[in-house]
């Protein structure tokens, strides 16, 4: 079995990368949805979270509201280190499990597709890392679109991540993504097949 640890800075596409790995047959963990259950009330996160972040960022159902959350770590280094701290090895602990279970059912091609995949370590589970990239001007209108936000708090997103030409350091493999669904569709199986070739 073989493994790709997929990453990209935000806007860069790696989820669409991803979903086109997932037509091609791979079997995909996405660490951020992984990551969005921990959250949840009675999930392994819950605790630690409130307490290091307080009541303050629940919603009315007791859940952790990741909005409120991402306001606070956002604009603060600190802050964001330590929730990471508390969230990482959780997260990191259940993709082994579903990395486990692939290897159990005789999956050949596992994605883990992870925004922070460098900066947690995680990239050490993978046999070969993707790093999808783009301008910085398309990231930016795509997380202004996407998440319906105003292009300051957009940079500080993109701020707040490593930046590509550190995550470079790390890649096997570097797909540019600044046009179209098509030519990402063409750059990602010409990887594979490369891939496939070695």
């Amino acid at each position: 079995m073989k493994i790709i640890g997929l990453t990209g800075g935000i806007g860069s596409g790696k989820s669409t990368v991803a979903s086109i790995l997932a037509d091609n047959g791979a079997y995909v963990i996405d660490a951020d949805k992984v990551g969005h259950k921990v959250y949840y009330k009675g999930g392994p996160a819950w605790d630690a979270v409130v307490k290091a972040f307080g009541t303050g960022i629940l919603n009315e159902n007791g859940d952790i509201d990741r909005r409120k959350l991402a306001a606070i770590v956002f604009h603060d280094n600190k802050k964001l280190n330590m929730l990471n701290a508390i969230v990482h090895p959780i997260i990191a602990r259940e993709v082994s499990q579903r990395i486990d279970n692939a290897r159990g059912k005789g999956v050949e091609l596992v994605v883990v597709e992870a925004a922070l995949l460098i900066e947690s370590g995680w990239y050490k589970m993978a046999d070969e890392v993707w790093l999808i990239t783009a301008d910085q001007e398309i990231r930016l209108h795509r997380i202004m679109q996407r998440d319906d936000i105003s292009i300051e708090e957009a940079r500080l997103r993109m701020q707040s991540q490593m930046p590509d030409d550190e995550k470079a350091e790390y890649a096997d493999i570097i797909i540019v993504n600044n046009n179209g669904i098509e030519d990402l569709k063409h750059k990602v199986k010409e990887a594979l097949q490369r891939e496939g070739g070695q």
